[in-house]
């Protein structure tokens, strides 16, 4: 049977809504086709995303909607001519085969009414155009001077049945046959004809179509790194995910934290890299954090990444300046000596200030670890 590829490229999706969104235009089409009784297998659909594309790949679409017979009944027979030639003229160029059937009610006219038989191409084309303009984005947005709402502004549309272009369009763009590698690495365009060459064609334009691949990449470089230097990577999925969302490309690079940023408490040290910067950290053979990171790049640098390693430990070193200055200024003052400040502070009108609930909240503690 056929197989179905769609891909839809625009300017970088926030990563966390790239597979959703792959997966919503995976089930409009399952949806889509089943309407028109065109059902897909449980595993025939493959979607797919990275941070300038979401698509899909279906395998063993049928070549065409199925033909099927309708029963369409009609007034009585005898009811005035008008109704008669209204539903006679409704039928009017659709092939169809009209009787008289004899029911409870009376003698009414049926028709039997010859439908589908719709190449996929012309099916798609209805499915896609429908849905793309209702695309579920949590967020959208125009560009440009058309009505048509994406999560980012659309480039390029890449659908192909069997090889063939199917000519759907949406936001002023037109399907073809042609997609586009790494921005900067790989960025001329080139054709495809279907789901293994554009995997593979992507591949060879420095971008790996997988999320899971570009996850693996990801953990596996990291690693090695860590080995290297004789330190280990400290497990992170989840930052693991949104770099795999950030990266088309991904590559592992080495930096080094600031000696004089150590003193820190790890978790300080931890939450500037983890929340600010998107850096995996790297622990020591006994446990405790090292003065390495690692960040991804998303290309691969002519100097092996030297210079981006140095800007992103200059970044590293503005981050720490901060999260040292407002560690300092809050040890400066204990936290008991502040206590005062509480007796100022409303809690609420009819339970007294914050020292009060303060006060309340050491008994309840008191008693809650006695028991």
């Amino acid at each position: 049977m056929p197989e179905l590829l769609v891909e839809l490229v625009s300017e970088e999706i926030p990563a966390g809504m790239q597979q959703p969104g792959a997966a919503a235009l995976a089930r409009a089409l399952a949806e889509g086709l089943a309407e028109r009784h065109m059902a897909l297998g449980d595993d025939a659909l493959t979607p797919f995303a990275t941070p300038r594309r979401i698509g899909v790949v279906a395998t063993g679409v049928p070549a065409a909607e199925p033909t099927r017979t309708v029963r369409r009944r009609g007034p009585r027979v005898d009811a005035p001519e008008p109704a008669r030639e209204g539903f006679r003229r409704g039928l009017a160029g659709t092939p169809h085969r009209l009787e008289e059937v004899e029911e409870k009610k009376g003698r009414f006219l049926v028709a039997h009414l010859e439908e589908g038989g719709a190449p996929a191409a012309a099916v798609l084309k209805a499915v896609l155009e429908a849905f793309l303009p209702r695309f579920p984005w949590p967020k959208s947005m125009r560009w440009g001077d058309g009505e048509a709402r994406w999560i980012r502004p659309l480039h390029r549309i890449l659908c192909l049945m069997d090889g063939e272009v199917v000519p759907l369009a949406f936001a002023g763009l037109e399907a073809g046959e042609r997609t586009v590698g790494h921005r900067f690495m790989a960025p001329a365009p080139f054709a495809v004809r279907d789901g293994a060459g554009h995997d593979a064609g992507l591949a060879a334009a420095r971008v790996v179509r997988d999320p899971g691949e570009r996850r693996r990449r990801i953990r596996a470089g990291a690693a090695a790194l860590a080995a290297e230097a004789g330190l280990t990577l400290r497990e992170d999925p989840g930052l693991i995910d949104e770099l795999a969302g950030l990266t088309e490309w991904p590559v592992p690079l080495v930096g080094r934290i600031d000696d004089a940023f150590m003193a820190l408490p790890p978790e300080v040290l931890t939450t500037t890299m983890r929340s600010h910067q998107k850096y995996l950290t790297l622990d020591r053979p006994d446990g405790t954090l090292a003065p390495r990171f690692v960040v991804v790049a998303d290309l691969e640098a002519s100097d092996g990444g030297a210079a981006i390693v140095a800007g992103n430990e200059r970044v590293l070193r503005a981050r720490l300046w901060d999260a040292r200055f407002f560690w300092d200024t809050d040890r400066a003052r204990r936290l008991e000596d502040r206590r005062d400040a509480l007796a100022r502070m409303v809690f609420h009108a009819r339970l007294g200030s914050m020292a009060d609930k303060a006060d309340r909240l050491a008994r309840l503690a008191a008693g809650l670890a006695e028991r």
